[in-house]
C-alpha cells in the first residue's frame, strides 16, 4: 500500500467518523426534545392526577367546581368513565340509605364497596375460595354489580395487602379466607 492510498483511505475514514459525529449529535438534538416533550406531558399529567384526587372526595355535586355541574359534555364524559355514572347517582335528591360515611367520602353510589361484599362473601366459608367462586357467588348475589374477574382477584389482592383476607396456594390455584376477627384485621397499627 503506498502513502498515497493510505492518506486516501485515513481520509475516507475521518470523513466517515465525521458524519458518523453529525449524524449522532443531530440525533441527540432530536431525542432532548424529545425528553423535553414527554417531561411537559409528565408534568400536565401529574396535575390532572392532583385534580382529580382533590375531587375525588365530593360525593355532593354541589361542592363540585361549578363548570362540572353545568357544562352536559362533563356528564356524558362521566358516563363513559368508570364509576362515573355512580358519581351522577349521589348527586340525586333520594334520601341516603344509611350507608357508611366511607362510601359518602368517595364519591361512590349508596352501594356497598366491592371489598366488603368479598369480605361478607368469605366470611360464609371456613374453607379457602377460588377468585372465580367469589365472583360467580357475587353476580349471583347482587345481579346490580357485574365486576370482571381481574377487577375482583385485583380486590382479593388489595385485601390481603391490607390483612383483611388471606391468600393460600394449592398447586396452580390461589383461594382467599377471611382474616379471624381476633387477629390483626387491617395491619396497620394506630
Amino acid at each position: 500500500m503506498t502513502s498515497q492510498s493510505a492518506a486516501t483511505l485515513r481520509s475516507r475514514y475521518v470523513a466517515q467518523a465525521a458524519s458518523d459525529l453529525e449524524e449522532n449529535r443531530r440525533r441527540q438534538q432530536e431525542l432532548a426534545e424529545k425528553i423535553s416533550v414527554l417531561k411537559q406531558e409528565e408534568a400536565l399529567l401529574a396535575d390532572l392526577l392532583r385534580l382529580a384526587e382533590r375531587y375525588e372526595g365530593f360525593a355532593d355535586a354541589s361542592r363540585l367546581p361549578e363548570q362540572l355541574q353545568d357544562e352536559p359534555f362533563v356528564a356524558k364524559a362521566k358516563e363513559t368513565s368508570t364509576g362515573a355514572a355512580s358519581l351522577r347517582s349521589t348527586s340525586g335528591t333520594s334520601a341516603p340509605t344509611g350507608r357508611t360515611a366511607k362510601a359518602g367520602a368517595k364519591g361512590k353510589s349508596r352501594q356497598p364497596l366491592l371489598g366488603d361484599l368479598l369480605t361478607d362473601l368469605l366470611g360464609q366459608y371456613e374453607e379457602p375460595r377460588l377468585a372465580k367462586d367469589l365472583r360467580d357467588e357475587l353476580l349471583e348475589k347482587h345481579p346490580d354489580r357485574n365486576p370482571t374477574p381481574q377487577v375482583v382477584r385485583n380486590t382479593l389482592e388489595s385485601l390481603v395487602a391490607k390483612g383483611r383476607i388471606r391468600r393460600h396456594k394449592q398447586q396452580r390455584s390461589v383461594m382467599y379466607t377471611l382474616v379471624e376477627p381476633g387477629g390483626s384485621a387491617d395491619g396497620r397499627s394506630a
